[in-house]
Formats: structure tokens, sequence, C-alpha cells
């Protein structure tokens, strides 16, 4: 019997992401897009809802960070060992890269959670000694690599993905597009649904594409023009051969370029951004295409510090499998809630020392920020006026931890690295100030925890949803953040968190507003009224953990989506 047998009979969609985080040992994520991934599939156990996921394998994962002596980013590959985790299985699809057979071995993984059931995650696999020494590497590095590295692996995911679950006896129904990596999966359907008349007149696509329609999903996750892949059609050709023929990927996926976000639009009956904001943005972008919201949600027992796991337990034993049972957070104990974050912080404090070398004080509050570390995120937003921070500081003390990677191409986010060390080693006699490298699950977890304020400072409207700040809601961290993504619709100011301006197209005052609110609302109230800002945390973790959460967007995805 093979380890897949117990999973074929029920699964009956198949959710395709170029990255998944399963878990810190797996390095199978870069970022948002994975972490969300992961807690969409942690979701779908606890639900038991009848889904199989495939990814890449990624053997050499996507990036280990070292801050060297100047402030500056280095990278490094971040090996792991699939044997470990994962369990080969006893099957091999061929898909075709540059007129070679690229032979494709799917590796499963079981995810189980605590309050759920298990789900199987398909991982991709190239490393193989069938295949020719250049194709070996095509699953191995996520996001590595030039552009015809990319859409090898699209390739790969798509096609390939798509041919594994064939061969391992599944029987798939709906198809769920997690961002355009995926795309080829949809052109792969097309090729199945020839029209019958098969007219091949000028400017008419020759395949039935509402059949495809009828059977794919496509989140779009980004309103940023780098997120949205395309290539050149002659990469295409030259990669793809006679896939699809070019007159008709030009029709569904552009004329100029293969754009990939264009594709799956184009052969999706669903499609929807992952905030209400982003989805009125991506109308914009792409307009004429019928774009819903489904605003992400996070997994609330994987992100939920032990301390306040305990808590929840008391007052809504079932919280984990739904959380809208959090709802009645806000009757906890003021003294338990604080007890609570208070061994949270501590945790947090105790990773600062080691890998910062900076000793953090537990009475004085900590403002985090961590995300991926590129230009529209403006993780120097804070360090716009270095003495107005000084002189905020001689009245109302705080600290400050910072975290997130830059893309190995992005010599902007690098650079961004290299200008917040500096501004830190400015302030050290004055601000006690922390980079953490490396960021992934495992310090995301303490940061979303353990700090006081959760600070988001992007330039609108480009950030699609955002899903750290409500993981550290779930912890009763408070939000201070730019109108922009989820906080738009999470945000009541003075009762969730705060808005750093106002909700317009004016953003030069950004930093003044931020400096502004610091000074006059939120380091006040945490100095001179505890149990205000205690009442805040259980408003965060009430309003925003009982809404904001994978449960409550795989509900709506099942309903809306995936049974329409």
């Amino acid at each position: 019997m093979s380890p897949i047998d117990p999973f074929l009979p029920r699964r009956r969609i198949a959710y395709f992401s170029m990255e998944i985080a399963l878990r810190p040992e797996m390095h199978t994520y870069s970022g948002g897009l994975g972490v969300l991934a992961g807690d969409t599939a942690r979701s779908c156990a606890d639900l038991e809802l009848p889904m199989v996921f495939l990814t890449l394998a990624s053997r050499e994962g996507y990036l280990r960070q070292e801050i060297d002596g100047d402030g500056r980013q280095v990278d490094h590959a971040d090996p792991w060992d699939l044997a470990d985790w994962a369990t080969p299985l006893d099957a091999m699809v061929a898909v075709r890269i540059e007129g070679r057979a690229v032979w494709v071995r799917p590796w499963l993984y079981v995810l189980t959670c605590p309050v759920g059931h298990a789900i199987p995650v398909l991982l991709l696999d190239t490393r193989l000694e069938h295949n020719d020494p250049v194709d070996r590497a095509i699953s191995d590095r996520l996001y590595g690599g030039d552009e015809a590295y990319r859409l090898k692996q699209e390739i790969l995911l798509g096609v390939g993905g798509m041919r594994i679950l064939h061969a391992l006896g599944f029987d798939i129904e709906t198809y769920h597009l997690n961002e355009g990596h995926a795309a080829l999966l949809a052109a792969g359907l097309l090729r199945e649904h020839r029209h019958p008349s098969d007219r091949p007149s000028d400017g008419a696509l020759r395949y039935d594409a509402d059949r495809v329609r009828e059977r794919c999903v496509f989140t779009t996750h980004t309103p940023v023009e780098a997120g949205h892949d395309r290539f050149d059609y002659e990469d295409a050709e030259r990669l793809l051969g006679d896939f699809l023929p070019l007159d008709q990927m030009k029709l569904l996926a552009g004329p100029d370029r293969l754009n990939m976000t264009r594709l799956a639009l184009n052969l999706s009956g669903y499609v929807n951004g992952v905030a209400m904001r982003h989805a009125e943005t991506a109308r914009r972008m792409f307009p004429g295409y019928g774009i819903r919201a489904v605003t992400n949600g996070v997994h609330a027992p994987t992100w939920t510090h032990p301390a306040f796991v305990r808590l929840f337990q008391e007052i809504a034993p079932d919280w984990g499998h739904d959380p809208e049972e959090l709802l009645g957070a806000d009757q906890l104990s003021d003294d338990a809630v604080w007890t609570a974050h208070q061994e949270a912080k501590g945790d947090l404090l105790a990773e600062i020392q080691p890998l910062a070398g900076v000793a953090m004080r537990p009475d004085v509050p900590v403002i985090a920020f961590a995300r991926r570390m590129t230009g529209y995120k403006r993780p120097d937003l804070l360090f716009t006026d270095l003495e107005r921070l000084r002189a905020i500081n001689r009245t109302h003390p705080f600290q400050v931890v910072m975290a997130g990677k830059a893309h190995p191409r992005d010599e902007g986010g690098k650079a961004l690295i290299a200008e917040i060390h500096a501004h830190m080693r400015s302030l050290a006699g004055d601000i006690p100030m922390a980079f953490l490298p490396n960021y992934d699950m495992t310090l995301a977890k303490k940061l979303v925890a353990g700090a006081d304020v959760w600070l988001n400072t992007p330039l609108p409207p480009y950030e699609a949803s955002g899903t750290s700040g409500m993981k550290a809601a779930l912890n009763g961290v408070l939000n201070l953040s730019v109108l922009d993504g989820w906080w738009i619709e999470a945000w009541v100011e003075g009762v969730t968190g705060w808005a750093i301006g106002q909700d317009d197209q004016r953003h030069e005052d950004d930093a003044q507003d931020l400096y502004d609110k610091l000074e006059r609302t939120v380091l006040p109230l945490y100095h001179a009224d505890r149990g205000r800002w205690i009442r805040m945390m259980k408003d965060s973790i009430s309003k925003i953990g009982s809404r904001f959460n994978s449960q409550r967007m795989m509900r709506r995805y099942a309903s809306e989506a995936y049974l329409r």
C-alpha cells in the first residue's frame, strides 16, 4: 500500500503554490506568500476540506541571511534534508523543457494539526539521476536564478504538478492557483479541452476556455508590478516548445510578453484579491475582470504564544478549531492578560540578547518591525528624523527590534538594511535597538507574541493584505499601521490599535504622523495608563483574532470559490 493511497478517495481540490511554510525545519518558503499557504493548509486540515497541496521541494531553500560587520546582507543557500521530513513516492512523470524530458518525482509530507486531521502535501523534486545535470537543480533554489530558471520552475509546478496528480490517481475537480506561478496548469488543462469544431480562424481561441474556467480558482496577491511574472515569448517557445500554439498563448497571456497573471485571469472562473482594498486595486490594474475579495487570515493555534493558549483554553476550549470564540477574550482579567504578555515578552528579549548582543528591559515598550525588506515597505520611515526619535525617547522611553530579508536581487532592499544598521549605530547610545538576522517562522513566532507595538509602514496601495499584524493581534500586541491592506478592515482607532496618516493619496507626511502618534498617543498610554492599554490588548484579541483567521478565510473559499 502506498502512503498516498489513504488520501486519494476524498481529495477533490488541488492547491498549487510555489512556496508553502510547512514547518521551520523545511525551507520551502520565503515570506508572506508561503506562510499564508502554510496557514491555509493547516486550516484545511482542521476543517477536513478535501484538498491536496503542491509545491517545489526547494532543497536549497530560499535564503539564509547573514549580516556582516557593516550591516550589509550576505546571501547564503539554506539547505535542508528532504528525507528527514518527507517520503518519496513511487511515481515519476516527465515534462519537456528545452526539448528534453525532465523527470519529476513527488515526495509526500503529511501535515497534521493538533486540532485537526491530515492534509497531503506533494513536494516536486527534479534532483534525479534520470535527468540531465542542468535539469536536476530546477527544483532546488526557491526564486533563484534568472528568468529562464524561474520559467522552468513554473513549468515544473504547473505542468509537472498536474501530471503528478494524474499519475498518483487523484481525481481533481478544482484547481486553486496561489499567485500566477502556477498559471501554466490552466494552460495545460486547456490542451485537454479543444473545441469540437477546431476552427483555427484568425483571432479565435481554438480551445474551450469556459470548461477550464469552471475548474480554476486564482488568488492574486500583490499590486507590485515586479510580483507579476512576465517572460519573453522567445524564451517561452524555447523552453515550452509546442505546449500551446504561440498565437493562442498571446490571446490569453498578452501580445508582448507571457504574463502569468494575465494567463491566470483569463483561465480562472473565480478570481480574488486578498483584502477588500487589494481587490479594488486589482480591479483598477486589470479592468474588465471580476475580482472578488477574500481577506487573508492566520492559523490561530500556530501563532498564539503558549501563555495565551492557556488563557484561551479557559474561556473557549474550542477556540483553536473555531477562533470566532475569541470574541469572549475581552472578558479576560487584566492581570491574566498582562502576565501572559510579559511571559511572551520575556521570551523575545531572551532571543534578542544572543542574536544581537542588545539587552532590552521588560518594563519599556518594544516596537517591532519585521517583514520583507524592500522599498515599498518603507522600513526606514521610522528613521526619517533621528533627533525627533531621541527627543521622543527622552520623554517616553521605547525600544526597537527589526528583522527581515531582502531578495538576493533586490539591491535597493539590501541598501535599506545597511542604512537601518547605520541609523541603529548612530542611536545606540540613546535608544536600545536590534536587527535580528535570518527572519523565519521560528523568529516570527517570538516577535509577533513578544512585542508591545507592531509597526507597519508600507506605501499605499502596495500592501495587498499583510498577515503579521494579525498574528500580533492574537497575542494582544497593538498595531500601529498605515491604512492599507487588511488594516483598513480591522482598524478602530484607539480600540484595536492606531492609524498612521489618513486613508488618502497623500503620504509625504507619514513620518511626521508616525512621530506624532508615538509621542502623543501610543507611548504615553503605555507608560501612564496600563489599564487602558490592557483594555486595547483584549479588544485586539477579541475583535481581530476572532475575525482575521484562516478558518474564516477557508470557509469562504470553500463556499464561494470551490462550491460554485
